[in-house]
């Protein structure tokens, strides 16, 4: 559920005399005595007989025995290692440092959660027609920075011809003009229900979202990143960040489902018929955010690093209903400029597009800079994390939610899967159900639309 958060504070019976037996301070072992006197069924004779509250009694133990992660439904091996990671460099360790904090770096979507924030947002802005853009400059920001000419191949129209920009933006350019003119929303009076059931409209949402898929593989993220981002021109932070958290909302009660839209026979337009295929749904992962927060119950920083609108993620991971407490400065991500209180179609002037190289650019200007070390800790899911998973000296575990994926972050996994066996492994993999969007005990993951786990790609 979100906002849900549960952090195990435990202690284990078979060796708990052991365990007392190598604690020195008197206090200390009051303390754990009365913990045994608690977890042994004297709770409200024990609570009566202390000074400590509960919450004071729990935070002393913590302090004295360390944090313990939730099981839930980690890897065993991976929550052992991570288990170890808090052990050695948290606030209960003998050579901990509060002047020197340790820190962990975690990609956002696909990561910190099941899908992605962004392609979600895009989505639920075209389903409710949420642009503050008129006409004129949405057929501008359409076309923006994208070279004239066909797409890739893999996006030809139903008829196997090939696609250019300025077929697909014309189509959409008269699209846009009638939802303009007749939704309410803009300069009409229809309602956006009836709007909805237009050819217009119909033709607008497989068109556009056929486009941002069709930018992003032909001209790959430096292009098609940026791209995505320009349609919250006009609007102010807190303009988006509402309309984030409604996208959020909205599809964290969808089911996770694979949807195909085609665009409309009945208006071929000169882009001709099109198809694109969108993931809807939103998952949680009650993993990470308990991580998260044993991390910085231990004295360790966390951030976001993620290649979404950092106004966007900072929605999802700073508010409380959705349980990973971030700190909103220290979510990094892709950044616009803006003018007057909006933002505008302009991307952020030095700063890197934070993906890929991009994302161990941003580390190193915003934390090493100013620290003076690199993470303990970095977890990511695909090419664009591949960098920082591996380029610093002071990481110590790099975890990878298994995606089965080809490229550079499958050669990593390949590397995390050979180190299964390693005491001490460099990368993790770390598996997940994309039919449920859980994570699965295990290092092997299932793929949306099949039955049976597998470990690589």
């Amino acid at each position: 559920m979100p906002g849900t958060r549960k952090l195990n504070i435990y202690f284990d019976w078979h060796r708990e005399a052991a365990f007392m037996t190598s604690v020195k301070k008197p206090e200390d072992k009051a303390i754990l005595q009365k913990r045994r006197t608690l977890l042994t069924g004297g709770l409200v004779a024990g609570l009566a007989a202390t000074a400590l509250a509960p919450s004071e009694l729990l935070a002393k133990e913590a302090k004295a025995a360390g944090l313990t992660l939730d099981r839930a439904k980690w890897s065993p091996r991976n929550r052992e290692q991570l288990q170890a990671l808090l052990a050695r460099n948290g606030s209960s360790s003998a050579s901990y440092n509060p002047k020197r904090r340790p820190y962990a770096v975690f990609d956002w979507d696909n990561t910190s959660i099941m899908n992605d924030t962004e392609e979600a947002l895009l989505m639920y802005q075209i389903n409710t027609l949420s642009f503050k853009l008129t006409p004129k400059e949405l057929s501008e920001i359409i076309r923006q920075n994208v070279p004239a000419g066909p797409f890739a191949a893999e996006y030809k129209n139903a008829a196997g011809q090939s696609v250019e920009l300025d077929a697909i933006c014309s189509d959409i350019d008269g699209d846009y003009q009638y939802l303009y003119d007749n939704c309410d929303k803009f300069k009409g009076d229809k309602k956006l229900e009836e709007i909805r059931e237009t050819v217009q409209f119909q033709d607008f949402r497989a068109k556009l979202y056929y486009l941002y898929e069709a930018v992003n593989e032909t001209y790959g993220v430096n292009v098609g990143y940026p791209w995505v981002i320009y349609f919250f021109t006009n609007m102010s932070v807190a303009e988006v960040q509402k309309l984030a958290e409604a996208s959020n909302d909205h599809n964290l009660g969808l089911g996770l489902v694979k949807t195909k839209y085609t665009s409309p026979t009945a208006q071929p337009g000169k882009a001709g018929i099109v198809s694109v295929t969108h993931f809807h749904g939103i998952r949680l992962c009650t993993e990470i955010a308990t991580l998260m927060d044993a991390l910085q119950q231990s004295g360790i920083d966390v951030y976001v690093s993620s290649a979404s609108l950092e106004d966007v993620v900072a929605v999802f991971a700073t508010t409380p209903k959705y349980g990973y407490n971030v700190k909103r400065e220290h979510v990094l991500g892709l950044r616009l400029e803006s003018a007057n209180g909006v933002f505008v179609n302009q991307y952020k002037a030095g700063w890197p597009l934070n993906w890929g190289p991009g994302k161990t650019e941003v580390i190193k200007k915003e934390l090493v800079a100013s620290k003076g070390y690199g993470p303990i800790f970095v977890a990511g899911d695909s090419d664009g994390d591949y960098d920082m998973l591996r380029d610093f000296a002071d990481t110590q575990l790099g975890m990878i939610v298994n995606r089965m994926k080809k490229g550079k972050i499958g050669d990593l996994s390949k590397l995390a899967a050979d180190q299964i066996p390693a005491k001490s492994p460099r990368f993790l993999l770390q598996g997940r159900n994309e039919l449920t969007g859980n994570w699965m005990p295990a290092e092997a993951s299932i793929k949306y639309g099949k039955a049976s786990e597998t470990l690589l790609g």
